[in-house]
């Protein structure tokens, strides 16, 4: 595990790494990095010990933060970091490629507020890519911050904060799902939308962050709905592979 200010990474517990902000920013013209990498049959979770500030800087340039993770055969991972708080004036890019094996586990939440209390957020563009085993199952981009967008009604209305989480593995495949379940669920200020892949995105806006948290978690509640049972992974699971030889203590 190997980190540098201002984005600094902290082991908390078995399988449990925290993001600390040992710096401020993200500022303008800065460029950040985070990769993940899950080996095989292990689980990681990755959090944040606060939110994240972006705030506009010297450099006339964008803030960009890339997050390439891995998630190999076997292997689980969540990540699950506080808001990201758009301040007025930044120009912030994220971006998220994600990678999972075949039979790998991943909830991938991102929350994003519109700007401090009483301001206009800047300008933010999200970039989020998901795919298993080399297949897309993901494709999403969100712009913030533009008043040709954030004018229209039909975007976000009065939301100050939006957040999405993708649920993802063998037990939300659809090819594998024999109950015909796979409709959109949709409550207040939120929704569960099934991915023709194995998955399952969440969905939800919000006048605060509170709100956001439980209505998002509310959505994320929903996913059970599009997993197939136990008795039926196992039953319709891919064929398994040859086992490994015990060698022994």
């Amino acid at each position: 595990m190997r980190s540098d200010p201002p984005l600094t990474l902290r082991q908390t517990g078995p399988g449990l790494v925290h993001l600390v902000s040992t710096g401020a920013g993200p500022l303008g013209g800065d460029r950040l990095e985070l990769v993940i990498d899950v080996g095989p049959g292990t689980d990681l979770e990755v959090r944040s010990v606060a939110s994240t500030l972006v705030l506009p800087g010297s450099s006339p340039g964008d803030s960009v933060m890339m997050v390439d993770a891995r998630v190999g055969a076997g292997a689980s991972l969540r990540f699950s970091p506080e808001p990201t708080v758009l301040a007025a004036g930044c120009s912030h890019r994220m971006a998220v490629r994600l990678s999972l094996a075949e039979d790998a586990t991943v909830l991938w939440r991102e929350e994003i507020v519109f700007g401090r209390h009483g301001e206009r957020p800047g300008r933010c563009r999200t970039r989020f890519d998901a795919t298993v085993a080399g297949w897309p199952l993901l494709r999403q981009e969100l712009l913030i911050g533009d008043p040709a967008v954030d004018a229209s009604p039909a975007v976000y209305g009065d939301a100050r904060c939006v957040g999405s989480t993708l649920i993802a593995g063998p037990a939300w495949d659809a090819e594998r799902d024999q109950k015909g379940e796979r409709r959109a669920t949709i409550g207040d200020g939120w929704a569960t939308l099934p991915l023709a892949g194995p998955g399952v995105l969440a969905s939800a806006l919000a006048q605060d962050t509170v709100e956001l948290r439980a209505r998002l978690e509310r959505a994320e509640s929903m996913a059970d709905v599009y997993a197939t049972s136990w008795q039926e992974k196992t039953e319709l699971a891919v064929p398994q592979r040859t086992p490994a030889v015990d060698a022994g203590p």
